[in-house]
């Protein structure tokens, strides 16, 4: 039986290390409920990458209107595992988390490039950024600011990253310049 040359047993081990950072992926990790942030800061004590995306929300409370963060995926976040490395079961015993989801006996991975398209999306402090494509003369949900969930028709987009939309108010229509960042495509499940 013939011995490995040094040439030989140094591109195993870079095929291997291809193979290893080949096979880390992102899994969803399901979590309990209101729960997402302590999951994601005790996941990474641990040493595992915690992905939470999440979005501006406006709250109406107690005559107070104020914008929080939420999470994108209310109930879930992602953490980024390569199977054969990492202990994954112990993301199971983790505060906060319910279980990884799973398909079979397995963690089931998030399809590729998914999670990655989020975290580009994402800004600087976390929160999903993107730039819908709105039509003028089509219906849009405004969902930031004190018209929240309010839907309207689309009148003008500015340059400046602004639009006017025709809200119906106190029995008329209304315009109303906004942010562009603050209004939906209406068909959108926001």
């Amino acid at each position: 039986m013939l011995s490995p040359s040094a040439a030989q047993l140094e591109a195993g081990f870079a095929r291997r290390a291809v193979v290893e950072q080949d096979s880390s992926r992102w899994y969803a990790v399901q979590c309990q409920p209101h729960r997402e942030r302590g999951a994601a800061a005790h996941l990474a004590n641990q040493g595992f990458a915690a992905f939470l995306p999440c979005r501006e929300k406006t709250r109406c409370h107690a005559r107070k209107i104020e914008n929080v963060r939420v999470p994108f995926f209310p109930g879930y976040l992602f953490v980024h595992l390569d199977l054969t490395r990492h202990r994954w079961r112990s993301v199971n015993g983790t505060f906060g988390v319910v279980r990884l989801v799973m398909q079979g006996d397995r963690p089931a991975p998030a399809p590729g490039g998914v999670v990655e398209a989020l975290i580009d999306a994402c800004g600087e402090d976390g929160v999903l950024r993107w730039q819908a494509d709105l039509t003028v003369g089509h219906p849009v949900r405004v969902v930031v600011g004190p018209f929240a969930d309010l839907i309207g028709e689309l009148e003008q987009l500015t340059d400046a990253g602004r639009v006017r939309v025709l809200l119906n108010l106190m029995g008329g229509c209304t315009p109303v310049f906004l942010p562009r960042t603050h209004v939906v495509p209406a068909e959108s499940m926001l």
